[in-house]
């Protein structure tokens, strides 16, 4: 879940949960406080009426009007009569209210040790009470007054009135407000707290998740996964994180290639120059012995020794060719060269080289004659001397056979160097070109070499923006394949 929309959530759960759950529990405890107020003040009404105190203990005190009501007709002397307004009196302070009685224009009786004296000059004159038989007094006494007016048989008259001071308030009442916002209260911390812990864990888990894998990656373990969840930002970072560990390992892993075909490469440079260095230390010493005691002997160990030398050469050539393929820094010259002057020089170079070892080179040039390429004369014939030197390896016929053809492939030119070698596994084919690649490493140790040879003839023709691959047979030989795009001149 995106962090933006859990917010959200939590946001208006902050603001919904705490209102659903006031609303519930105002229904509960005003239902509570209802059923005690009924069965207390012994009235019956709706939840509507729990509006005010004063409402609810006018309702209460109805019922002692309606009493009062019945002695001023039927006995009005009684209000003269001190226990019977003291019970009444009693009765009403339970409903906390007071009984009040005039008789003419004097208080006759004060149910209250309250000054009444701004109360009293307000009360309504005999006769003027309100239909409900009701009235609300406002001024400084505020209060809610009943009044019932009486007759008295000796012809005075007077009024009874039930008062209710608008500061009443019923301990039920009070009760219900402490109790509502004691709930409020605790509902506003449970939905707090709810969310924080809702937001926190949504967090929290996945920051553990990625400080346990930062914490393999520190150890260099690479080798686990990190599953995102959802499609927030935590997810997306998780996503970021994983592939960052992907690189990481590959790049581990690549170190782990490199250092090992360093250490390969190492290994069969340092085989390959100790046996020419052997051979001409063998020589050396046969010449200072006086072993060569011939001319023919003599040019036949400094030939030999020269040859040995060169072998050495070709090996650090490769080296130092190898460490600039490494870093992208092969130095190339770029030229326009004619297709056929270039590689007629190069079979002439190649066929004497070829003819003392006893290898039979032909040569054939199928293109026209004004065809052109752009490319580096060098680096081309280190391709061809790379390819020939190694078919020259193993070439295991009496009479070995080499050949280059020059085709003609539409935009470009196909070279095709073909030998009558032992030949290359169909299994073995596509991996030829990959550094150290060995069909038969021991083969490949008696016979010398770095194993870089056709890595490099690869990196050179695809720098020129050619493809280079290869068809053989076992025990007939292999043809090595590649094409260069032609020159052509673009009209102005």
């Amino acid at each position: 879940m995106k962090l933006k929309t859990r917010l959200t959530i939590a946001f208006c759960a902050v603001i919904l949960i705490p209102i659903v759950l006031c609303g519930a529990a105002i229904l509960v405890f005003s239902q509570y406080q209802i059923k005690s107020i009924e069965k207390t003040y012994d009235i019956d009404f709706s939840l509507g009426s729990f509006s005010s105190s004063i409402q609810i203990i006018s309702r209460s005190t109805e019922r002692v009007r309606e009493q009062l009501q019945d002695k001023a007709d039927t006995d009005p002397d009684s209000f003269l009569n001190f226990s019977f307004l003291q019970e009444i009196n009693s009765e009403l302070n339970e409903k906390y209210s007071y009984l009040l009685v005039r008789r003419d224009d004097e208080i006759f009786y004060q149910g209250t040790e309250e000054n009444v004296d701004a109360l009293f000059e307000q009360l309504p004159a005999y006769g003027e009470r309100d239909i409900s038989g009701s009235v609300f007094i406002g001024s400084e006494a505020k209060a809610l007054v009943k009044q019932v007016d009486i007759a008295f048989t000796d012809g005075s008259r007077g009024s009874a009135f039930i008062v209710t001071s608008a500061s009443a308030v019923l301990p039920e009442m009070r009760m219900l407000l402490i109790e509502m916002l004691i709930a409020i209260i605790l509902i506003l911390i449970f939905t707090a707290s709810l969310m924080a812990l809702w937001i926190y864990t949504g967090i929290n888990r996945p920051l553990n998740k990625l400080k346990e894998a930062t914490n393999r990656i520190r150890e260099g373990n690479l080798d686990f996964t990190l599953e995102p969840e959802g499609d927030g930002e935590i997810s997306n970072l998780f996503r970021d994180f994983e592939a960052m560990r992907q690189r990481l390992k590959e790049s581990e892993e690549e170190k782990e290639k490199y250092d090992r075909e360093n250490k390969e490469l190492i290994s069969n440079i340092s085989h390959d120059l100790k046996t020419p260095i052997t051979t001409v230390k063998g020589y050396v010493e046969g010449i200072m012995d006086g072993v060569a005691d011939t001319p023919e002997k003599m040019d036949r160990y400094i030939k030999t020794i020269y040859n040995k030398a060169n072998d050495m050469d070709r090996l650090i050539n490769e080296l130092t060719f190898y460490s600039k393929i490494d870093t992208n820094r092969i130095p190339y010259t770029f030229n326009k060269i004619n297709v056929a002057e270039y590689f007629e020089d190069c079979a002439e170079e190649v066929c004497l080289d070829l003819e003392e070892r006893g290898i039979q080179f032909t040569y054939e040039n199928r293109v026209d004659r004004n065809t052109v390429i752009i490319a580096d004369a060098e680096q081309m014939k280190r391709v061809i001397n790379n390819i020939i030197g190694n078919s020259v390896k193993y070439i295991d016929k009496p009479k070995g056979k080499i050949q280059l053809r020059i085709t003609d492939a539409g935009d470009f030119i196909q070279v095709e160097l073909e030998d009558n070698g032992k030949g290359i596994a169909a299994r073995d084919l596509p991996s030829i070109f990959d550094r150290f690649y060995r069909t038969d490493a021991s083969r490949n140790s008696a016979q010398g070499g770095s194993g870089i040879g056709l890595s490099i003839v690869r990196k050179i023709i695809e720098d020129h923006g050619g493809k280079i691959w290869a068809s053989s047979q076992l025990g007939r030989g292999t043809t090595l394949y590649f094409v260069i795009r032609k020159y052509q001149e673009v009209p102005a």
